[in-house]
């Protein structure tokens, strides 16, 4: 990674010690040549660091993760919702000064429902619309009208990767609502913003912000202990306490974010719910969260969603590491020679890597020989990606339903693990639709026992967000939701040393 445009962004800084810098620059973990600016579709997490600088949702989550407005200030459906009403806030402009109208919305909401090419998390969402009954009812109020019911509507439309954009929205001169607005982007190294002048919210305090791809954890760091970028996500847990030493900060959050060993259950040896439970128990949940995370994060029990409040993970039996069990039910299954490659990569973010490499050991105690092979990021979330038998990802926190919308089911965007399971289908589907929260409860519930008993994710713990920031960084906060306060960037304040 070349850092010299860091470096000599840095050194055009104001010489004084009160005053604020012209440039924000942050480092990003992974990215590739199949980076994008595109609202709907971001995968790495420089992606998403771009996405939510430039655009911005319908709602969207506070720092605790509850829902808020944004771009909309008031929501309500009807009894059954199937028709959903945003009214939308006064004084919003997009970056190109033009103001915010319901027609964007519906411009939005048409490019979201893309039957050709729906936005990743509005997929199972897609085909519900009714396009042509959904309009703008004035200026400032759009209404959505769904063929069958959707009882969750408020908590998809708050997700960051589902930005309002202009009706005449061009990607390749991408412009949203955002507190930066878009300069330069060269996939794979670095995107250049400036600040949104007419931001309705909190004006960045920065003139403009640099995010600039890292491959490596080591480079990342470094350029952070150099002062040659100001925030840095994924920092090496281990490192947390060092880099105090060192002229920076760590920032630890509590989140619901999860890097799981994922299996697909179409494919053989884990088309085998009996190997799929025996490689869930060959897990050492505690070893991994010590060595791997350095202790910063939370026993998983292969269920996700851990703020939601119809979440069953501590409820049903905790799973541990069981050799004697897990060495059963290989046999049983004819596989207690198993051998088989986990693929890995930096780009999952801090753990991935280094809990791939623990689980080799964990592997052998029960017979198991497992073969890390790391990928870089452009190859693991290139073509072959959700096509892997046996892998890693990375998520942030997400309530249960739509989170299960976006990776269990088999219209799911990121299904890694291939489920496909009927009766999981129909709970989520009738959940959906569910407008009785005791009624939904019920039904999520029973979804989440199908997916501890045969899913194929092994959620071994809920990690805490660690990144690092640089002593000039203030109005760095915890978020529950992603790294980096949720890559609130507008809110830092960066001072010359």
């Amino acid at each position: 990674m070349a850092l010299g445009g860091a470096t000599a962004s840095l050194a055009g800084c104001s010489a004084s010690s009160d005053a604020i810098t012209s440039q924000l620059i942050h480092g990003a973990t992974g990215g590739g040549l199949k980076d994008t600016l595109d609202p709907h579709f971001p995968v790495t997490m420089p992606d998403i660091a771009r996405v939510r600088s430039l655009y911005e949702p319908l709602l969207r989550f506070t720092p605790d993760y509850t829902i808020e407005p944004s771009l909309a200030t008031a929501v309500e459906h009807n009894a059954d919702a199937t028709e959903w009403t945003f009214h939308l806030r006064e004084g919003v402009t997009f970056h190109d000064g033009r103001p915010l109208t319901a027609d964007d919305v519906k411009a939005s909401i048409e490019r979201m429902a893309d039957p050709k090419n729906p936005a990743a998390l509005f997929s199972d969402i897609a085909p519900t619309v009714d396009l042509a009954a959904s309009k703008a009812l004035d200026d400032k109020t759009y209404r959505i009208k769904l063929k069958v019911p959707h009882s969750i509507l408020d908590q998809v439309l708050a997700s960051y990767s589902l930005g309002v954009v202009p009706r005449d929205f061009d990607v390749k001169h991408p412009i949203g609502t955002g507190p930066f607005r878009y300069e330069s982007f060269l996939p794979g190294q670095r995107s250049h913003f400036v600040r949104h002048d007419g931001y309705w919210d909190h004006k960045a305090k920065v003139d403009s912000l640099l995010i600039l791809d890292f491959g490596d954890d080591a480079a990342k760091v470094s350029a952070l202990l150099a002062g040659q970028v100001h925030t840095i996500d994924n920092l090496p847990p281990y490192l947390a306490s060092a880099i105090g030493q060192q002229g920076a900060h760590a920032l630890v959050s509590e989140t619901g974010g999860w890097v799981p060993f994922t299996m697909r259950v179409d494919q053989k040896p884990f088309s085998d719910k009996r190997v799929r439970q025996a490689m869930r128990l060959i897990v050492d949940r505690q070893q991994l969260i010590d060595q791997a995370l350095s202790g910063f994060g939370r026993v998983g029990n292969d269920l996700y969603g851990p703020f939601d409040p119809d979440y069953l993970g501590t409820e049903l039996p905790q799973r541990h590491q069981d050799i004697a069990q897990a060495k059963h039910l290989l046999k049983a299954a004819g596989h207690e020679d198993l051998q088989v490659e986990l693929v890995t990569s930096p780009a999952v973010g801090s753990g991935g890597v280094e809990s791939a490499n623990l689980l080799v050991q964990q592997a052998a105690k029960a017979g198991v020989q497992v073969r890390v092979t790391k990928a870089d990021p452009s190859v693991f979330y290139g073509p072959q990606y959700l096509q892997w038998l046996f892998a890693q990802d990375f998520w942030s926190t997400r309530l249960y339903l739509p989170q299960a919308i976006a990776c269990a089911l088999k219209t799911s965007p990121y299904n890694e693990t291939h489920f496909d399971h009927p009766q999981f289908t129909e709970l989520i589907t009738s959940a959906r639709r569910e407008t009785d929260p005791a009624r939904r409860r019920t039904l999520l519930q029973d979804a989440q026992r199908i997916e501890y008993d045969e899913g194929g994710l092994i959620i071994w713990a809920f990690a805490n967000q660690v990144d690092g920031y640089s002593r000039q960084v203030s109005g760095v906060v915890p978020c529950r939701e992603q790294p980096v306060s949720s890559y609130r960037f507008h809110l830092f304040t960066v001072k010359d040393q």
